[in-house]
């Protein structure tokens, strides 16, 4: 790969600010001065120094974040912040994308990556990727309800969701309760959640999702805030 991709990816800067770093003569490759970003090197064999001390290449980034409310789940927008927009600039030289979406309304676990190849995994139908939601909604759920949304609901002319698993926390038979559940789900339809709720006469009122796979949603996480994944989480995302 060209030596400038290699430091950007690095985070060393945008291809710009490398180019200054390379003509500033801080950057040598196996022991030699570089100043030209078109050199081909191979981060996993060659010796990368800037200022001296060793660059670690990462190809891949992968990022949970706490998504908050009023937020896309985009790589820009003109018209509201983005999940990109809340990333420090040490990623801004990783074309980070988001894996999947989340409605600006609804708010929790969101993987950030550059993985191509992992994001069509988790997203694809094919996979069967579970995503565990936490719900409040206006009313409680009877019992047909919830074996109506287990069992799959048919939302429009062609689509019936498969079969979903309902978990009632808690439950407030009083106007205005606390009425809450889990909802779990293998697919990610436009506003699916909160269609198949309307489809048995209730309505939602707060969206977060909580897990993804074997992805759970760190609590310690604020809303806005992320962290990349650990190796174990990372592996519990394989396929």
């Amino acid at each position: 790969m060209r030596l400038d991709k290699c430091l950007a990816d690095c985070g060393l800067g945008t291809r710009s600010e490398v180019k200054s770093l390379l003509k500033a003569k801080r950057i040598t490759v196996n022991g030699k001065v570089v100043n030209n970003g078109k050199v081909q090197v191979n981060p996993e064999t060659d010796e990368i120094l800037f200022d001296g001390e060793k660059i670690q290449y990462e190809e891949f980034v992968y990022i949970m974040m706490n998504k908050p409310a009023g937020v896309i789940s985009a790589t820009e927008d003109n018209c509201h912040k983005t999940v990109v927009d809340l990333l420090n600039d040490e990623y801004r030289t990783y074309d980070i994308f988001p894996a999947g979406r989340l409605d600006i309304d609804t708010e929790g676990l969101l993987l950030l990556t550059n993985d191509g190849i992992l994001s069509h995994n988790l997203l694809s139908p094919k996979k069967h990727v579970d995503k565990k939601y936490y719900v409040k909604i206006a009313k409680p759920l009877s019992e047909n309800d919830v074996k109506t949304l287990e069992n799959g609901i048919k939302l429009e002319e062609n689509f019936v969701t498969k079969k979903a698993k309902v978990e009632v926390i808690s439950e407030n038979l009083h106007e205005n309760g606390d009425n809450q559940v889990y909802i779990t789900i293998s697919e990610g339809k436009f506003h699916q959640v909160k269609r198949m709720f309307k489809a048995v006469n209730n309505e939602v009122l707060y969206l977060k999702r909580v897990k993804m796979g074997n992805l759970s949603l760190d609590e310690n996480l604020k809303l806005g805030e992320y962290r990349e994944l650990t190796e174990e989480e990372l592996d519990g995302l394989k396929f």
